[in-house]
């Protein structure tokens, strides 16, 4: 659910959400098989390797859940930030065009994203203010994402092969020339506007409720972003 603070609207992601609980549990469920083994006699049994192995799975994803944001997106009057691990990017309210649900249609069929998409006004905004740990990890993250969308478009096998390899190097339509990490993601958007209408994606996964109703709500933020907080608050 959303905590709301001094006209901020934080929203955490599903999947951050029970990591110390899941940590915790695995932990406990080790340590109790391994003085059980300790306390009687004879070989550990295949149900107790089993039964370790959970556990230290278990420990290994609460672990992960632990390293993920507490809070994934924030929103203020000015701006919404998406919060990764491994950095943040941010829109201002004027930056972003709308936002919606992706969808593909090759005339035989559609295929819907499950994720929100977000059109902005100026690419190159975004941009500078985009670092390049982010956009790399981003690039990883959602390929499948974007890969979807694209078999939708070559189901003859037939794809462009810029679609396939994002180039190192892109130049906007202002003129300014990006290169590195940065020129993938932004020729990553091009396709995908290109593709859907949308430059970014915000993945199911990193939010803590259903997608259209999400997405509604960026565009109520995005038209009156004092008025939905508002709102939000009562």
């Amino acid at each position: 659910m959303a905590n709301i603070k001094k006209q901020i609207l934080k929203y955490r992601a599903q999947g951050a959400k029970n990591g110390i609980e899941i940590l915790v549990v695995g932990s406990i469920g080790l340590i109790f098989i391994m003085l059980f083994n300790l306390l009687r006699p004879g070989e550990i049994s295949i149900l107790e390797i089993f039964l370790v192995s959970l556990c230290i799975a278990a420990i290994l994803i609460g672990f992960f859940k632990t390293q993920e944001p507490f809070y994934s997106i924030i929103l203020t009057e000015q701006q919404v930030t998406y919060q990764h691990k491994y950095g943040q990017w941010t829109l201002h309210q004027e930056n972003i065009h709308h936002c919606g649900i992706p969808k593909v249609d090759n005339g035989i069929d559609h295929l819907e994203l499950n994720a929100i998409g977000i059109k902005l006004n100026d690419i190159d905004t975004f941009l500078a203010a985009l670092a390049p740990r982010i956009a790399g990890k981003l690039l990883i993250e959602q390929r499948n994402l974007f890969m979807q969308v694209v078999q939708k478009h070559c189901k003859n096998g037939n794809c462009p092969s810029e679609w396939l390899v994002e180039d190192s190097k892109f130049r906007s339509k202002k003129g300014i020339d990006y290169n590195g990490l940065i020129a993938m993601f932004a020729n990553r958007t091009k396709h995908l506007q290109l593709l859907t209408g949308y430059d970014l994606l915000l993945p199911a996964s990193v939010l803590d409720r259903d997608i259209w109703a999400f997405s509604a709500n960026l565009n109520k933020w995005k038209r009156d972003p004092s008025q939905f907080i508002k709102s939000q608050c009562e």
